[in-house]
This record gives C-alpha cells, sequence and structure tokens, in this order.
C-alpha cells in the first residue's frame, strides 16, 4: 500500500510517500480501508518530536490520528464490525495512523460512519468533534440560558462548540479572526469577537456561565478572560502549554486532554445525520501533497479543517 511516513522527526520535509506493507488486524482489531484521513495540529507535534514524550511513536511512523473508511478485515474476537461496514474513527496517538491506503484500528475506538455525508468528510468529525462534546457537553455541562464564551472559535474544534453550545440553548460569544469570523457566525454564534484588534475580557461587559478557551494565549490573558466568569461557572482549557489560572472566586477549572471515546462519537454522528450538527470541510488533498498541508500549518495558512485523500489506485 502506499502511506506517508516519517523516519526522524523534523520539519514537513521528513514526510515520505511510500511504499509500505499494509497491515494485518490481530485480536480487537479491524483494518479500514482508509477514505481520508484529516490533518490535525497533534499530528504537527508528533512529527516534530515536541510531543515524543508524551506520544513515543516507533519510527517510522505513519501519522493521522483522525479516520473515515470502511472495514476491510476483522480480527479474532471482534463482532462488532464486519467487512463493508463505514466507519470513523479517533485513533490512538502512538499507533500509525490514517495517512495511508490502510489502517488498522481497536474497534473500540470505532463508530458507525454518518450516512448524510461523504464518508471522507467524515474524517473531518472524530478528534476534534469528541474535543468540542467532552468540553461543552461533560465537562461544561452547558444549559439552555447560559452565557458561554468561545476563545479561540475559528478551528475545528471551535466551529463544533460553538454548534454544540447554540443546540443547548446557550447565548454564545466566540473570538475568531477576520479570516474564520464569518465560519464562526455561520456556526451559530450570537456575539463574534475579533482578537486581533480588541481585548476580548474588555469587550465581554457581562459575566460568563462558562469559558472554553481552544487558543495559546498570555497567563494575563488567561487570568483576564477567567475573571469573566461569573463564581460557580466553570472554565474549561484545551491547551496544555497555556493552563489556567487558579481558583480565585469560585471558578471550576478543567484542563481537558481529549480521550477517544466511541459511544460519544455515535452521539455526535447521530447529531450530523439528523442535520443538527454541521460538519466543515475546508479543503481536500491528495495524500502525495501531505507534506505541503504540514507546512501550510506552520505559517498558519491553512483555511481550516482539511482532510487527506488516498489517491486512487
Amino acid at each position: 500500500m502506499k502511506a506517508v511516513r516519517f523516519h526522524e522527526f523534523g520539519g514537513p520535509e521528513v514526510l515520505r510517500y511510500e511504499d509500505v506493507v499494509a497491515p494485518e488486524p490481530g485480536p480487537g482489531e479491524v483494518r479500514i480501508r482508509v477514505a481520508a484521513s484529516a490533518f490535525n495540529l497533534v499530528d504537527d507535534g508528533i512529527r516534530g518530536g515536541y510531543l515524543r514524550e508524551v506520544f513515543p511513536v516507533t519510527l517510522p511512523h505513519i501519522p493521522g490520528v483522525e479516520v473515515a473508511g470502511t472495514v476491510d478485515a476483522v480480527g479474532d474476537g471482534v463482532s462488532d464490525f464486519q467487512s463493508g461496514d463505514p466507519v470513523v474513527g479517533f485513533l490512538p496517538m502512538t499507533a500509525d495512523g490514517g495517512a495511508a491506503e490502510y489502517v488498522l484500528a481497536p474497534a473500540e475506538v470505532l463508530a458507525a460512519a454518518p450516512r448524510s455525508i461523504p464518508l471522507a468528510d467524515a474524517a473531518a468529525l472524530p478528534m476534534v468533534g469528541l474535543t468540542a462534546w467532552q468540553a461543552i457537553s461533560e465537562h461544561a455541562g452547558v444549559k439552555a440560558g447560559q452565557r458561554v464564551l468561545i476563545n479561540g472559535a475559528g478551528g475545528a474544534v471551535g466551529g463544533y462548540a460553538v454548534q454544540l453550545a447554540k443546540r443547548a440553548g446557550a447565548h454564545v460569544i466566540a473570538t475568531a479572526s477576520p479570516r474564520s469570523s464569518e465560519r464562526v457566525a455561520a456556526a451559530g454564534a450570537d456575539e463574534v469577537i475579533d482578537h486581533t484588534t480588541t481585548d476580548v475580557a474588555a469587550a465581554v461587559t457581562e459575566p460568563v456561565d462558562v469559558l472554553l478557551n481552544l487558543a495559546p494565549a498570555s497567563p494575563e490573558e488567561l487570568v483576564a478572560l477567567v475573571g469573566r466568569v461569573r463564581p460557580g461557572g466553570v472554565a474549561v482549557n484545551s491547551v496544555p502549554t497555556a493552563p489556567l489560572p487558579d481558583d480565585e472566586h469560585g471558578v471550576r477549572t478543567v484542563g481537558l486532554f481529549v480521550r477517544s471515546d466511541a459511544g460519544q462519537l455515535a452521539e455526535i454522528v447521530k447529531l450530523v445525520d439528523r442535520d443538527e450538527l454541521r460538519v466543515d470541510v475546508a479543503e481536500r488533498v491528495p495524500l502525495p501533497e501531505l507534506a505541503t498541508v504540514h507546512a501550510d500549518a506552520a505559517t498558519g495558512a491553512l483555511p481550516g479543517k482539511v482532510i487527506v485523500l488516498p489517491v486512487a489506485s
């Protein structure tokens, strides 16, 4: 099969499009014929070696933790899936990923793919959708009538978070750059603050019940943002390099590290199929050009969520 791998840590130039032996599923695993994988910033960190202590991958390594495709073969003990099933999944961080024609996945991380959108587009859903779900629904428990501030709503996680918060009946205040402000508004944000020209904390004139931080920020900025949360509210942070300040006025703080959860992913898929959650794909790129996607990400030039398509043989 064809795959993109890196044999050493480094910049995007270490990614190679090459021939690789197709993997065979072991007990509890399925082999997926990949319809698409999706680029995620964690792929950049793993390839660059910045995350090697957190996610110690074995070289050479195939990136791509988000995948959609069709079950091609099943290992011993797998009963929930069979050959031909369309699936979607958030793959283990240290295993070979979906930037290939075939990938192995533990059956326990997979969910049936949405039927209402193209299978390849479903690759834009798993990790980022789960991050938004766990932030909004699980940790924050957003309810109707609450005010929710989403800092860094212009990315893929932010788009899902805005939609989920609005679906819960919240008033959503989102920060975004001019490049992504229209997309954030289309996702349902009631207010969009241009964080490139505006002091966000100063612009939020009324307290919020929930803060979701998805963007790198200075300690001073985070103190100011948490200061806009009312006592008894919650602040959820998904950026490990920008930890939230300690609680000073009764605000519960949560450091979110997304986990794979097939049950939650299945619920997210149901929302997609009921047209209650929109999956946005900004760009579809052939697998041999994955290095270009990594390079564009390093300069902040990606237009949104990018999926990566194997080249038809």
